[in-house]
């Protein structure tokens, strides 16, 4: 029977060994903010590492005991008799670096001069961020993984783990990502970022010291990533041409349900999420590219991978789609390593990879427990 894992905590880890980012700046000291579901076992075989997308943090399952309404953003797919069986696996969830739930971001404090990081974080990449997280196991206690999984931007990161640490993960499930971003996609993340950047109230990314917010650019650039996560039909079938009022109002205030939508979408997400995390984040996913290093051969780059694989990718995900998955899929063929994949049929679009799927999670469950036999036979 599936329940929800309870009341959780959320932990900070605090590293003093500087991290050398890809672009070559250094970080002398940084924070990571860390959940913990389940046990791990006495050999530590058991854990599972989990890495958000764009807007996700530490917090994956679970609620707080003093917010109950805050429910972990995969909380369906991790608990008892979940997928990811918290009787079964020791699963960790952290916010990454330069975000803004808790971990060191361009909003927290930089000791050295006692204001917020503001323009002066580095631009990170998904590299950065293994780097970080491998960090974060070792304190742990941690060698190996089980398995590290990801959706979207964490299926890159899931992904990287298996090339900057390929005796370190012994599974990879890559969910509704992609080996590269295509042309399409980085014109997305660069309206979206223009959006932030061009508002007057950001300030070169230092507006923590002018007590302002660039809401307005923030707000746009969410609503702009929003409509690429939800397939057409998803929204033919929520929202269709369905008008607020009933009848036009010949006028450019909000007149159709999915305008409505959008606009409440993007002042939510104003409201939490930092302009400086947003564009590290997109510029991460436009920056992520194994085969960069390898003459733009993919096949090299996955070369050392030692890792068995999962793909999923979901039929009307267009911003991510199963054409992607399958590049994935070839390449690891190339190089012999086994791999298995599903293409869901789902009406979701992107967003498929969080949402409550029979199939999806049948396909999750069945992988996932043949790799818990590994380390209960």
């Amino acid at each position: 029977m599936n329940t929800s894992i309870g009341i959780v905590t959320a932990q900070r880890a605090h590293f003093d060994t500087p991290l050398t980012f890809r672009s070559g700046a250094v970080l002398p000291q940084y924070d990571l903010m860390y959940e913990t579901y389940g046990t791990l076992n006495a050999d530590k075989s058991n854990a599972v590492l989990i890495c958000h997308a764009l807007s996700g943090h530490h917090h994956v399952a679970g609620s707080y005991a003093d917010d109950p309404k805050n429910v972990g953003w995969w909380d369906n797919m991790i608990g008892p008799g979940k997928p990811l069986d918290t009787n079964k696996f020791f699963i960790v969830g952290l916010n990454n670096l330069g975000g803004c739930h808790g971990s060191t971001g361009p909003a927290s404090i930089n000791p050295a001069t006692g204001k917020p990081y503001g323009s002066s974080f580095p631009v990170v990449t998904v590299e950065d961020w293994v780097e970080s997280q491998a960090r974060l196991a070792d304190m742990l206690g941690i060698q190996q993984f089980a398995a590290v999984v990801g959706g979207s931007l964490g299926g890159m990161q899931a992904m990287q783990w298996s090339l900057s640490y390929p005796e370190r993960v012994r599974h990879v499930l890559a969910i509704a990502t992609a080996p590269r971003l295509t042309a399409e996609n980085i014109a997305f993340n660069d309206v979206a970022r223009n959006a932030i950047l061009t508002d007057p109230d950001f300030h070169g990314g230092d507006f923590y010291q002018h007590n302002v917010v660039p809401k307005r650019g923030l707000r746009l650039a969410r609503m702009l990533g929003h409509i690429t996560y939800l397939s057409d039909d998803a929204m033919a079938d929520k929202f269709g041409r369905t008008l607020r009022s009933g009848k036009l109002s010949y006028n450019y205030e909000i007149e159709f349900e999915i305008e409505s939508y959008l606009r409440y979408q993007g002042d939510k997400f104003a409201n939490y999420f930092d302009a400086n995390t947003y564009l590290l984040m997109t510029k991460a996913l436009d920056y992520f590219d194994p085969a960069r290093d390898f003459d733009d051969n993919l096949d090299r780059a996955f070369a050392r991978a030692k890792a068995n694989y999962l793909v999923i990718s979901f039929t009307t995900d267009w911003r991510f789609s199963p054409e992607r998955s399958r590049a994935i899929v070839n390449t690891l063929l190339h190089n012999k390593r086994n791999v298995s994949y599903a293409e869901i049929t789902s009406t979701h679009g992107h967003d498929s990879f969080l949402m409550q799927h029979e199939h999806y999670h049948n396909v999750m469950r069945a992988y996932l427990d043949n790799i818990a036999r590994e380390f209960t036979a």
